[in-house]
């Protein structure tokens, strides 16, 4: 499995994609089952199009939320991608 990297450009992996739920929350699909996203989760997740990198990602957040500490953005970012790799969702 690869690490992932600042370079590292997330996407949903073969077999997902996004449905939409009832009001403002989304899910996505894969073959094992569905997970319903709101918040920062759907945020993050909306960004991984296979074209932004993770420093791309990142910097997008910290952006908008500019007053919450940096690092603590991009260490969340990081583990949630990394969760969501691990339940083979995202790829990069």
């Amino acid at each position: 499995m690869s690490r992932l990297l600042d370079t590292s450009q997330p996407r949903l992996a073969a077999g997902c994609r996004w449905a939409d739920a009832d009001g403002d929350e989304r899910m996505v699909l894969f073959p094992e089952g569905a997970i319903r996203l709101q918040g920062t989760g759907r945020e993050i997740l909306e960004r991984c199009d296979g074209e932004r990198s993770l420093q791309q990602i990142v910097a997008d957040l910290q952006a908008r939320y500019s007053a919450s500490d940096a690092a603590q953005i991009r260490e969340e970012v990081v583990n949630f991608l990394d969760k969501l790799r691990q339940k083979r969702i995202v790829d990069f």
